[in-house]
């Protein structure tokens, strides 16, 4: 592709997915499935207009798209968080994760694709959407909910459930050879991780003094070259790029710099990754998805049952009534960015070619009956209880769930 060629394709990228996702807009829809609509609709196996022909062309901005993604991620989630949280949290951040990482596993186990492709499947059933429930809470106006701090609860723990299990994941899909060369794979990674987890504990301020400074472009400058030159030392030492761009965001989070940092990198984050959706929507043939159809029905009602049963039993938990726990059921069920994560590392490992159609129907799927159902929730208030189905029961004393207030504003905008 030539030079003019590929600026006439980014170009057009960027204003096809913010059409596109103008036009979801008014109707609901959350703004990722509509980039990855966007890719597949103007990509080569799609009739009509094609922007890019071939979706290598975008590779390395869907790339730098997905470690501005994880970055802000890292940005938004505090250590002292999870301590916050106490048992209860755990106890239903680790409900949520059983419930969908065993119903995804077995689910993978019975197509029969293989190991590696049920291990990803596992993953990408069982993570939630943080940028669609975000979304989800900010449009139908539930920030101030007690139970809103249980949702952003689940999500912290499931944020740091995902960054293990990628760094277990890659060696799997790399393909080690023999059982020393998966442990020694293993060890480098969460050896590597344990480094940078120790510097978020201990050295935030430290690197915070190195990079500070008061001209926002040379800030810019320092924090993405950190940021990218990290997740391309994790991608040498068997630990997916975009973790290690959720390392080094939680370690400049901790810093004084973190806020100002979220400030700047937020546009970038948005632009970057919108071409991150668009491009995994160009390698997406709509003929192929629909020779998944069947599972992906399943899993999506699948992941739908499970959903309500963690949130039930969540809810309990914390002492809230059925209201609240029909607004957590729902409000977790979208599937994202985190699933598509998984679907480019599985193509770059050449696993089964049914994955990556899968994954994308279910995502869309997902991501648009989740703001759906989250809105309509009261429809399964009435299941849980024959109680009005406006009258939100909450506890006497809403659990302190790990998400402070003054933090809770700051994640609810995290991939908005």
């Amino acid at each position: 592709m030539g030079h003019a060629d590929t600026l006439l394709a980014i170009g057009g990228a960027f204003l096809a997915a913010a059409f596109l996702a103008r036009l979801g807009g008014r109707i609901g829809l959350p703004t990722i499935p509509l980039f990855t609509l966007a890719g597949i609709l103007l990509g080569p196996h799609t009739p009509g207009l094609v922007i890019v022909s071939d979706p290598h062309d975008l590779a390395m901005l869907a790339a730098l798209g997905l470690v501005l993604l994880l970055f802000y991620l890292g940005l938004e989630f505090h250590l002292d968080d999870l301590k916050r949280g106490g048992r209860r949290l755990l106890a239903a951040g680790g409900i949520y994760l059983l419930l969908n990482i065993g119903a995804g596993l077995a689910f993978g186990f019975a197509l029969g694709w293989g190991v590696p492709e049920a291990l990803v499947l596992a993953g990408v059933v069982g993570i939630s959407s943080s940028a669609i429930v975000t979304k989800i809470l900010i449009d139908l106006g539930r920030l101030g909910r007690p139970e809103t701090r249980l949702i952003l609860g689940v999500i912290v723990v499931e944020d740091i459930f995902l960054a293990l299990y990628l760094a277990a994941l890659q060696p799997v899909l790399s393909a080690a050879h023999g059982p020393a060369g998966m442990i020694l794979q293993t060890a480098k990674a969460f050896g590597f991780l344990l480094v940078l987890a120790a510097v978020a504990r201990f050295g935030a301020r430290l690197v915070g003094r190195l990079i500070a400074v008061r001209d926002d472009e040379l800030l810019v400058v320092s924090f993405l070259g950190a940021a990218v030159l990290v997740a391309g030392l994790s991608e040498l030492l068997g630990v997916t790029d975009a973790i290690g761009a959720f390392m080094i965001g939680l370690i400049l989070g901790g810093t004084p710099l973190g806020p100002r940092i979220r400030t700047l990198v937020h546009p970038l984050r948005d632009a970057f990754a919108a071409l991150f959706f668009f491009a995994f929507g160009l390698a997406i043939d709509p003929g192929d998805v629909l020779s998944v159809a069947g599972p992906v029905a399943v899993a999506a009602a699948l992941t739908i049952a499970m959903n309500v049963i963690a949130g039930l039993i969540a809810a309990r938990l914390h002492g809230y009534g059925p209201g609240p726990a029909a607004d957590i059921a729902t409000t977790l069920i979208a599937r994202g960015e985190f699933a598509l994560v998984l679907a480019a590392m599985a193509a770059t490992a050449g696993l089964d070619q049914r994955l990556a159609p899968f994954i994308a129907g279910y995502v869309l799927v997902l991501a648009i009956l989740g703001p759906i159902l989250a809105g309509h929730s009261r429809w399964l208030a009435r299941a849980f209880t024959s109680s009005p189905p406006t009258a939100h029961r909450q506890s006497a004393r809403p659990a302190e769930i790990g998400v402070h207030d003054g933090a809770q504003e700051a994640v609810l905008e995290k991939r908005g």
